[in-house]
């Protein structure tokens, strides 16, 4: 039965946003990371997604807030151990997301053999642009991602450098956890990953097919 939920606002209630680390080499290499075997996984709450028109929120806690720029995958059917064949037929659509992490809490758990969710989950964690029809993107390994702070740029990559494809991480991540319609994959960044201050603008684009600019504040305590 189909749902009669609205895809194009997944953010609005979709479930989950499962985002997957060091998914291009060149930035698994500026962070001193190995190459994955396999994808690295971690989870954001759908309350980390703003829209824009509100600002990114650098957390209280943060004094070195990084900017990654991301293609995000929009599950449009569900399904559990979904064979990567058959893949791309649970794919709804994409947007452009923004995995804004704090570096310096990151670096702290990993040292510690901690979870990363204060360095990636926090209120306003992924910036979200408009819902991208499936149909608008023929090729989902052949897109130029970039991202620009006060106009200089920062990140710019093509999505064919993926380690692991949209295809491959679909099939990897529904074995484990089961994908639900309105869920996100967010599929790694190219390298170029750096600071963000209060008050600096993002513009970070897909092609010439969205766009979106947020503002940094920072949170009070």
């Amino acid at each position: 039965m189909a749902s009669q939920r609205n895809l194009q606002r997944f953010w609005e209630w979709g479930k989950k946003i499962i985002c997957v680390g060091r998914n291009y080499a060149d930035h698994a290499k500026e962070l001193k990371n190995p190459l994955p075997t396999e994808p690295v996984l971690f989870l954001k709450p759908p309350s980390s997604y703003v829209r824009e028109g509100s600002p990114v929120m650098m957390p209280y806690y943060c004094h070195n807030l990084h900017h990654e720029v991301e293609l995000g995958v929009v599950i449009g059917k569900g399904g559990t151990a979904i064979p990567q064949v058959s893949a791309m037929e649970h794919v709804g659509g994409y947007a452009l997301c923004l995995d804004m992490t704090a570096r310096d809490i990151q670096d702290e758990c990993k040292k510690k053999g901690l979870p990363w969710t204060l360095a990636k989950a926090f209120n306003t964690s992924c910036p979200v642009s408009d819902f991208i029809p499936k149909e608008k993107i023929a090729d989902p390994q052949n897109l130029r991602l970039w991202l620009k702070v006060n106009d200089k740029l920062r990140q710019e990559g093509n999505t064919g450098s993926m380690v692991f494809s949209v295809p491959y991480l679909i099939s990897y991540i529904s074995e484990i956890i089961s994908l639900e319609e309105g869920d996100i994959i967010l599929t790694g960044t190219p390298e170029g990953v750096a600071a963000v201050q209060e008050y600096d603008e993002l513009h970070a684009g897909l092609e010439d097919i969205v766009s979106m600019k947020f503002k940094v504040e920072r949170q009070t305590h």
